[in-house]
């Protein structure tokens, strides 16, 4: 079926893109907050939480119900990767 906005990139029936869900959009917007803002403000530690918290979602959400293996892997790897940001930040 095809919809008015084209949301996959696809080869020979192989989705290789996917236009971002809303968890990685949450992540990215906080990711950016955290830039502009001071290390260390409370907007800052607020930013870089909420960016953990989305983006933990949206590897979950791939390593769970990832549209091939690619997709799996990289929600796997990402959640590995949080796991070890977080535990750097906090200890």
């Amino acid at each position: 079926m095809v919809t008015p906005i084209q949301r996959e990139l696809k080869i020979r029936g192989y989705v290789v893109g996917q236009f971002p869900n809303p968890p990685l959009w949450v992540a990215l917007a906080a990711l950016v907050v955290a830039g502009l803002t001071n290390d260390g403000s409370t907007i800052d530690d607020l930013a870089r939480a909420i960016f953990y918290v989305a983006l933990t979602a949206w590897a979950y959400g791939e390593a769970a119900h990832g549209v091939n293996g690619l997709r799996k892997g990289l929600g796997t790897l990402a959640l590995g990767l949080i796991v070890v940001g977080v535990s750097r930040a906090v200890g």
